[in-house]
């Protein structure tokens, strides 16, 4: 209220015009800020010249009253008077009391009473505008204040959201980054171990090509070339299982790591898609909003809470760690790439060492086979010819009998001849030069069976060994022909042995 308080009864006073003529309070007031000074009521400022209403003090009540001695219907003589001290008859100390009425106040303590109400109505009035003045300028500072600083606080409430956004989009790309990797890794032991698979094939031909050639014959045990290059081959593919074996072991450590440095991130990643959840939420709340209540716990500082620079550490932290791990997991797939394409390479090389040896023993085993049948068939050519000139000289001794008996008995014949004529003329030397000249034929003839059945037992030896050879060296192609190369034309191409 900025206007005075008048007492209805004033309208009847001439003065009625001059009512908003109220001293100031002298009450000191609480000092308002000069900068919030409301201007001072009109009915707070004096007017000149006016003359005070009849419900004010009046100028006579400041002069005493001369005291009345006459006999009236009210005095201190008055009936009933009652007499409590030496001050009794002053009106305002004790009531004076007769027989029609009881009076306290006198007027003047009357009109200054009424000063005083309406003092103290002006300047609680004052007093509520200096109030309402700045209690409307505290609202509206308060209120700009208190809008302000939510705006601030909701731009660094987006600030840091964006922030958060921006390291959630950081782990989210090195989560997917880190998958791939998971995945390629994987790839890589699969291939790794179906490579380890397939490399038992070459170490079970190469074992069963070694065992099958250690079923040769006789003169054909030799340590050949083939022999060293199929030892040679079972002594690289227990290296490359051995490097298989501890690439594989590396292998699985790097998948441990990667997939612990992919959970790590994915925690960091729940924590930040909550924050930046809860980071949304508080950006969307206004004033109005209908799900705001009272927290009185909240403004605690909780003692596990972070700083912004740990939490910026442990986040740079993460991401380097994984990217660490990463580029490890990548230079050992890098690595792993290059051990099973040299494997397959010097396997592929070795195996080709293998049966390029093969081939050529193969070949010369099928030569040598060709030579000595070819031998065989000219011993028994020689063998057949050797029979039938054992039985030509044979008949032909057999047939030196009759000539010797021819000669031998005409020789005797001639022992028969009587006395002179027994004789040794030249008929008896011819006779007996033909019976020493058929007995060295038949010597001759003797000489060369003895030596034509010799030849001919050496042939069938020859034979013998011929076609023992010729036996040998048939078992020895069936080893290698017949069985490792058809063994070994089952070798696992490069890409089998790549792991693909």
């Amino acid at each position: 209220m900025s206007a005075g308080v008048v007492n209805p009864c004033c309208k009847k006073c001439p003065n009625e015009q001059n009512v908003q003529n109220v001293e100031t309070p002298t009450t000191p007031s609480p000092e308002p800020d000069p900068v919030s000074q409301p201007p001072v009521p009109n009915n707070l400022r004096p007017v000149p010249g006016a003359t005070a209403p009849c419900y004010l003090p009046q100028p006579e009540d400041a002069i005493p009253a001369n005291e009345d001695t006459s006999m009236g219907p009210i005095g201190p003589w008055a009936t009933g008077r009652v007499d409590w001290s030496p001050m009794a008859g002053l009106t305002g100390t004790r009531p004076v009391v007769d027989k029609y009425s009881i009076a306290r106040y006198s007027e003047g303590e009357w009109r200054r009473h009424n000063k005083e109400i309406l003092d103290m109505s002006a300047r609680e009035q004052h007093r509520m505008n200096l109030i309402d003045w700045n209690g409307r300028q505290c609202l509206i500072q308060t209120t700009a204040d208190v809008d302000k600083k939510q705006e601030d606080n909701t731009k660094k409430l987006r600030q840091r959201e964006q922030e958060v956004h921006r390291w959630k989009c950081e782990i989210e790309s090195e989560i997917e980054a880190m998958s791939e990797e998971i995945t390629q890794t994987e790839e890589q032991r699969r291939r790794l171990k179906q490579a380890s698979k397939v490399l038992q094939l070459p170490e079970s031909i190469a074992g069963e090509c070694l065992e099958r050639r250690s079923g040769r014959l006789d003169t054909e045990i030799v340590r050949d070339e083939v022999e060293v290059e199929l030892i040679r081959e079972l002594a690289l593919t227990a290296e490359i299982r051995e490097t298989f074996t501890r690439t594989l072991k590396d292998i699985e450590a790097q998948l441990v790591e990667d997939k612990t440095a992919k959970q790590r991130l994915e925690y960091d990643w729940s924590d930040k898609t909550v924050a930046h959840e809860i980071e949304a939420l508080n950006i969307l709340l206004n004033n109005s909003s209908n799900t705001m209540l009272f927290k009185p716990g909240s403004v605690i500082f909780p003692d596990d809470q972070s700083t912004p620079e740990y939490w910026t550490h442990f986040t740079e932290e993460t991401l380097t760690e994984a990217k660490a791990t990463r580029q490890r997991s990548e230079t050992l797939r890098a690595t792993l790439d290059a051990i099973l394409i040299n494997a397959a390479r010097d396997l592929r090389s070795q195996a080709d060492k293998v049966e390029l040896a093969l081939s050529r023993r193969v070949a010369c085993v099928e030569e040598m086979t060709q030579k000595l049948e070819y031998e065989l068939k000219k011993v028994l050519k020689d063998l057949a010819d050797v029979e039938i000139l054992v039985i030509d000289l044979r008949n032909a001794i057999r047939r030196m009998d009759i000539p010797m008996k021819k000669a031998q008995t005409r020789l005797d014949n001639r022992l028969g001849r009587p006395r002179v004529e027994n004789c040794r003329d030249v008929p008896h030397f011819g006779l007996i030069e033909e019976v020493k000249f058929i007995k060295e034929n038949i010597a001759a003839l003797q000489a060369q069976l003895k030596q034509a059945e010799e030849s001919q037992a050496n042939l069938i030896t020859a034979r013998n060994d011929l076609e023992r050879e010729i036996m040998l060296k048939r078992k020895t192609l069936e080893i290698d022909k017949g069985r490792s190369q058809l063994i070994r034309s089952h070798y696992p191409s490069a890409t089998a042995l790549s792991g693909y």
